[in-house]
């Protein structure tokens, strides 16, 4: 399966913000990727503060809709971010929509970081269910998330192959995406795609470095800190059965200590 991972700006608006999205779609299918996967918040920004972000839920219906048909349109599975309607705050979602227009899978956010996402968002209650896609057991994290090494764990145990995580990550937190996504992937033996920002937005500059991480960690691809890029890599069978013979710590997990 081949995986596009879009690194762009953010937009704050929603009509801009799905033009881009379509051209977007319609370069990866062009280019014969499965999946496009977009940063943390796309449809819409991420900082934008929270009577914008209200605003924005509540077309998310209208939204997800147009979502669905850029995926019909071009052929193309998406992983896109945008405010899902909640009270007493909305929450900062990601829907996975096949190549058919089919929404596999929607997940909140669950481990908020800082002023930004508490005085915005409230927290999802569930993780990732692992849905599958082309024949593939995936999960989806959102940014912080994958900071959590029990987050990835749970995934990795419910059967996931491969954890997609839409981000919004700033300076100075490289390590990030350098070291702990790397991580992620090589201690759970599974491929981590993780898609962030470039650019400004608010008091925040985004750090870009969006990757795809093969299951022993090491970089399928990879972009730098300050480039709108489309970067992608295709995952093979091949790679994962190797890998996980060789890199064994599910199996070896004394969860009887726990």
């Amino acid at each position: 399966m081949k995986i596009a991972l879009w690194q762009t700006t953010p937009r704050s608006s929603i009509d801009i913000a799905l033009k881009a999205l379509t051209m977007a779609a319609q370069g990866a299918a062009d280019d014969r990727a499965d999946i496009l996967v977009t940063p943390e918040m796309f449809i819409g920004g991420y900082n934008v503060g929270a009577d914008t972000v209200v605003a924005h839920a509540a077309q998310a219906a209208g939204v997800l809709n147009s979502l669905q048909e850029i995926a019909r349109s071009y052929r193309i599975a998406l992983v896109v971010g945008l405010p899902a309607p909640a009270d007493p705050r909305p929450r900062n979602t990601s829907v996975i929509i096949d190549q058919d227009g089919n929404v596999l899978g929607a997940y909140s956010k669950t481990h908020l970081f800082g002023s930004v996402d508490q005085e915005q968002f409230m927290a999802g209650d569930t993780l990732s269910d692992v849905i599958t896609l082309n024949g593939w057991r995936v999960g989806m994290a959102i940014c912080y998330d994958v900071e959590f090494p029990e987050l990835v764990r749970a995934l990795a145990l419910k059967g996931a192959e491969l954890i997609l995580v839409p981000t919004a990550n700033m300076t100075p937190f490289d390590s990030v995406a350098t070291r702990l996504v790397p991580a992620r992937a090589e201690e759970n033996a599974v491929f981590v795609a993780y898609c962030n920002y470039i650019g400004a937005e608010g008091s925040f500059t985004y750090n870009g470095l969006s990757c795809i991480c093969g299951p022993d960690g090491t970089d399928l691809a990879r972009a730098n800190e300050t480039s709108e890029d489309v970067v992608c890599a295709t995952i093979t069978r091949q790679q994962l059965s190797i890998t996980r013979q060789n890199y064994t710590h599910l199996r070896d997990r004394r969860d009887d200590l726990y």
